[in-house]
């Protein structure tokens, strides 16, 4: 099928010769083993270190070798046998605008195994960097991307790069054309839109430049699938041991959640809501479940949030518009899949602006995909897991409710408390200050003298900060009183505490 130029319709241009079997693959780094691409080399056996340039695709799908001490002499080409199809438009790109590269690769009986392209310079030939930052970055990030179905990619060879790489967007117009169909469709044609407004002199400086920060966010994310690799529930187990004390069914339904995406390898339609008293270590719990699934994570507090334009940003055509905390959320992570974290959940309803908030939440919780008004497109949130905590479920609306898997989050036991201070407050305050078990020592009436203190108070915040108090107190009588250690009994904690 001729391939068309949108710049000038009425010309056609010749169609590549295609050369190269298409490599799906999802690994996320290159070896010889898995290789970026493969060059013929059954006339000639390539070096390690190759020099030379693609040739542009308009033309044939090979390589050209160079020796870049004697950049004028050929020293032969070599069809492209096989390309990973997430480089496809990299390779395309690299081709057309004749940059020359150094190649790392393997001579093996299938071919030259290409495992490493860098950006190089000789014959006269500059470098588009200094240290060709910008074609490792966009390796990088197509070695993070999934393969494109062969739908897309069958599209994409219909399609023109649109010429639009002399502007005065270069970096971003040259990421669009590299992500090719690495990009969802209804990024990648918002791209475009938007690449148009800020390349307009028809439009207001304004708009321009809304425009290119808009494109600038949105190509900072990497855009993933719902795959979800596997999880090792015994590796999920002990993390939650390590951060944990106790709270045996809260572990339970949290490694039920992971079996679950293991046999999917998708994310549960609901999220997690942890109801318990202040202080049960329900943030904790969130940011464990994060490490678990190899997340980033982000927090909405939304006790702060009473307007729901906090969260789905301002529309454009206010000169002081920017992206809500949700969309800066994704821009922070670097990626579509994330944990929120959404603080109290309960007061999602309290907006005090014009509307609330937790309408909005509703939108991000669909997986139907969540649009901010000032960069207005639909981002995909199928790889959005929300872990939501609250106080009080009497305040937390049917709809929102209706989002989430409750995971009730009791109070600990007198004796659990002990447990608690013993094996995890204590010794953490002491790691952090540098301070020896010898050098302070918690007797058994000192640890019961604490939990008495605070047997009026939920969670174990007070006791964490009573560890922070007695630790203080040592290092002050270490460093101060040069005693060598310090014994906590009943009588010196009640006084220190009162």
């Amino acid at each position: 099928m001729p391939v068309f130029d949108f710049d000038h319709p009425e010309k056609e241009k010749p169609k590549a010769v295609c050369t190269y079997e298409v490599i799906r693959s999802n690994q996320h780094d290159a070896t010889a083993d898995k290789p970026l691409l493969v060059l013929d080399n059954s006339t000639e056996k390539w070096e390690h270190h190759s020099f030379g340039t693609f040739t542009n695709p308009m033309r044939r799908t090979s390589f050209e070798f160079r020796d870049p001490k004697m950049p004028n002499q050929d020293k032969g080409n070599a069809d492209i046998l096989k390309i990973d199809a997430r480089f496809i438009s990299l390779l395309g790109w690299l081709g057309e605008n004749h940059i020359p590269v150094q190649l790392s690769g393997e001579n093996r009986p299938e071919g030259y195994m290409v495992y490493k392209i860098r950006e190089t310079s000789f014959g006269g030939m500059s470098k588009l960097s200094a240290e060709d930052g910008f074609l490792q970055f966009m390796i990088g990030r197509l070695l993070a991307s999934d393969a494109p179905s062969e739908e897309a990619l069958t599209v994409e060879q219909e399609e023109s790069a649109d010429d639009m790489k002399v502007t005065s967007l270069q970096s971003i117009t040259d990421f669009m054309t590299c992500a090719g169909r690495t990009l969802p469709d209804n990024i990648r044609l918002w791209a475009r839109r938007n690449l148009a407004v800020a390349r307009s002199q028809e439009v207001t400086p304004e708009e321009r430049r809304h425009a290119q920060r808009a494109l600038s966010i949105m190509m900072n994310i990497q855009w993933k699938q719902n795959y979800f690799e596997s999880i090792d529930p015994v590796a999920a187990r002990k993390i939650l041991d390590e951060e944990l004390f106790g709270l045996e069914k809260v572990k339970q339904r949290i490694i039920e959640t992971i079996i679950q995406i293991n046999r999917t390898h998708t994310l549960p339609a609901y999220g997690l809501l942890l109801v318990g008293p202040a202080g049960t270590g329900k943030s904790q719990i969130a940011y464990a479940v994060a490490r678990i699934l190899k997340l980033p994570w982000t927090t909405l507090d939304m006790s702060s949030i009473n307007d729901p334009e906090q969260l789905t940003g301002s529309s454009r055509i206010y000169s002081n518009a920017k992206p809500g905390i949700i969309m800066e959320a994704f821009s922070d992570a670097g990626q579509s899949n994330l944990v929120f974290i959404i603080n109290e959940l309960d007061k999602a309803a309290s907006g005090k602006g014009s509307g609330n908030p937790a309408d909005v939440l509703l939108t991000l919780l669909d997986n139907l995909g969540f649009t901010d008004n000032y960069i207005e497109c639909t981002i995909p949130t199928v790889g959005v897991y929300p872990i939501a905590t609250a106080n009080d479920l009497g305040q937390i609306s049917a709809p929102l409710m209706s989002r989430f898997a409750v995971i009730e989050i009791p109070d600990y036991s007198p004796e659990e408390k002990k447990e608690i201070f013993r094996r995890f407050s204590m010794p953490k305050v002491l790691k952090r200050m540098g301070l020896k078990e010898e050098e302070c020592v918690v007797e058994d009436d000192a640890l019961q003298a604490v939990i008495d203190t605070y047997q009026d108070c939920t969670g174990i915040r007070d006791l964490e900060q009573a560890a922070e108090h007695l630790a203080a107190n040592a290092l002050y009588q270490i460093e101060v009183d040069h005693v060598s250690h310090v014994h906590f009994n009943a009588q010196m904690v009640r006084a220190l505490l009162r």
